[in-house]
């Protein structure tokens, strides 16, 4: 289908049109999602704070009282074990929920995003206020989390707040290359393979319930590869307190984190940008 062209006076596509500055597109994106939640929220509190609270009562209450003298947990309790690495999931489903159906609906169901190039947005601006959007849905969700915790005795020391902003890592880290792919679907048909064949064998394999040294040797270096393995490690240190005994894992976490945020961004500027531009 042919994208939507600009009138003859309109700034070239990698030039900032005349009067809107990047991050002035990048918060008109923002606040349209942002409008956007506020009519439907209600429908996500569940799977977003209430569901994960549920969840951590029922594993690390209800199973926890028989697996805490594991010695695989290095003498703490099953509850503060799990909590930080289902923070970590938590965040990762969210902004792979985020990343998919929104992002595709925008670009082939109603085609708002075709709307906002129309006007002096710029496909960039579109992609990072998406992002940009989806790491303010994990905050929200991590912040609650932590919250939770907190209020069920899990968090074995005050650095747990720092897990808030790893949590965020983590989830962009999702976020940025799903919005890229997303940006390329057509269909939902290949959404329920990244969750299924995806997100879910993340969530019960990258350390979340338990270490991933009981995994076998390849699946180790598997984990190693995924970024919910290094929010999982790196927000597990911050809340049992050991994060300062090993500054340069916990920076190398970080730094694997990062690289899938920066990557995952690049590559859904120039998705969007394709899309929009080059129809």
């Amino acid at each position: 289908m042919t994208a939507i062209t600009r009138s003859a006076g309109s700034a070239p596509t990698g030039s900032p049109p005349r009067g809107i500055t990047w991050w002035a597109g990048i918060g008109r994106v923002f606040e349209y999602r942002l409008l956007d939640y506020k009519r439907t929220y209600r429908s996500s509190i569940f799977n977003s704070f209430v569901g994960p609270a549920l969840f951590l009562a029922a594993m690390g209450v209800g199973l926890g009282t028989y697996v805490n003298d594991s010695a695989a947990l290095g003498g703490v309790s099953y509850l503060a074990f799990l909590a930080p690495g289902l923070l970590a999931a938590t965040a990762m489903q969210t902004a792979a929920f985020e990343s998919t159906f929104p992002i595709m609906g925008g670009l082939e169901w109603n085609r708002v995003y075709h709307a906002m190039f129309a006007t002096p947005i710029r496909p960039s601006d579109i992609a990072l206020g998406n992002i940009a959007w989806i790491g303010f849905r994990v905050l929200l969700v991590s912040s609650v989390f932590v919250l939770v915790t907190a209020l069920f005795g899990a968090a074995a020391s005050p650095m747990i707040v720092l897990a808030i902003p790893v949590g965020v890592l983590t989830g962009l880290a999702f976020a940025a290359p799903i919005t890229a792919f997303s940006a390329t679907q057509r269909n939902v048909n290949t959404f329920n393979a990244v969750f299924r064949f995806g997100i879910t064998p993340l969530f019960l394999f990258s350390g979340t319930f338990f270490p991933v040294d009981q995994l076998p040797t390849f699946l180790q270096a598997v984990a190693w590869l995924t970024p919910l393995y290094h929010g999982v490690a790196l927000s597990r240190a911050l809340s049992l307190g050991y994060a300062a005994e090993e500054p340069l894992l916990m920076l190398a976490h970080a730094v694997i984190l990062l690289a899938f945020v920066a990557a995952g961004a690049y590559a859904a500027v120039r998705t969007f940008d394709r899309k929009l531009v080059r129809g």
